[in-house]
């Protein structure tokens, strides 16, 4: 499923298959939950990937992409099963087993007009993009949610996930324009936050807490929105696309892009699954509503 035209926004990681306690299948990762976003608030988006849908492997039923293919374009380079994680919760964490993975992107395989889009977002889940290719991309707002570059697994046989500091190459972290991550994983990332936000916004998403956001040396903090909580999976997805797009509007501060994510990742939370993503009618009404108070 491809698109002739360039995107606006292009997010570049495997879209997951979440293996429910029932058997089922439910698609996730931080590429389908960001895409819909981005479409939803209005700008073209496309997806570069790798994986297996619409299959039978390994006793699962992997859903196809096709749902999604009005409102995104998606290149997905193929591969034997999806990245696939059998999601636990604990009284107080949650404890990730990847029984299988898709393998590494390869970004030469994106249409040389792809490396143009206006917001390029690198949204590994499970140590898909090697930073060396990322040199080849030229947004003009080149972001990342880290998360899959601080997971460790037994690859050979898959198993159980480890989180690992966060070490990124001189060259990406000079050239990255934002980076999100959550609370969870601050502990293993804060030198890159920090020093990306140093020079130009690093984010600390912190559930009903709102979010953290540090641009140029400063910091603010910004509360969250009272939405009644349906489900919280793709919720830091959901953040992270939301402030990407607002921080290329040059008249949005970095403390109205931090809000305006706020408000679209709370009204993510409404409904569950990818569903619950807003359209940019529904935030408006939030904030409008929030300002009138």
């Amino acid at each position: 499923m491809q698109s002739e035209r360039t995107p606006e926004y292009l997010v570049i990681g495997h879209i997951a298959a979440d293996l429910q306690v029932d058997g089922s299948v439910v698609l996730g990762g931080t590429a389908l939950y960001s895409a819909l976003t981005a479409a939803r608030l209005g700008w073209r988006t496309g997806v570069l990937t790798r994986g297996a849908f619409g299959v039978s492997v390994a006793g699962m039923e992997i859903p196809s992409l096709e749902p999604y293919a009005s409102e995104i374009s998606i290149i997905c380079q193929e591969a034997e099963r999806p990245t696939t994680f059998i999601n636990e919760y604990l009284v107080d964490r949650r404890v990730q087993t990847m029984p299988h993975w898709a393998g590494p992107i390869d970004l030469r395989g994106l249409p040389p007009h792809w490396r143009n889009a206006k917001v390029i977002h690198l949204g590994p889940i499970a140590q898909e993009i090697e930073f060396k290719q990322t040199g080849s991309l030229t947004p003009t707002f080149l972001g990342a949610t880290p998360q899959g570059w601080m997971r460790e697994w037994p690859r050979d046989h898959g198993g159980r996930v480890k989180l690992v500091q966060l070490r990124l190459s001189a060259e990406l972290m000079a050239r990255l324009d934002g980076v999100v991550v959550s609370v969870e994983e601050i502990s293993m990332a804060r030198e890159v936050v920090e020093r990306v936000g140093r020079r130009r916004l690093g984010v600390i998403t912190r559930g009903e807490r709102g979010a953290r956001v540090i641009y140029g040396g400063e910091t603010a903090d910004l509360p969250g929105f009272d939405i009644s909580v349906k489900d919280l999976t793709g919720a830091g997805d959901v953040f992270a696309a939301a402030f990407f797009i607002k921080a290329t509007d040059r008249n949005a501060s970095a403390i109205t892009a931090t809000r305006f994510a706020n408000a679209v990742a709370s009204l993510s939370l409404r409904a569950v699954g990818p569903g619950g993503v807003p359209t940019m009618r529904e935030v408006n009404a939030l904030l409008d509503e929030a300002d009138s108070r």
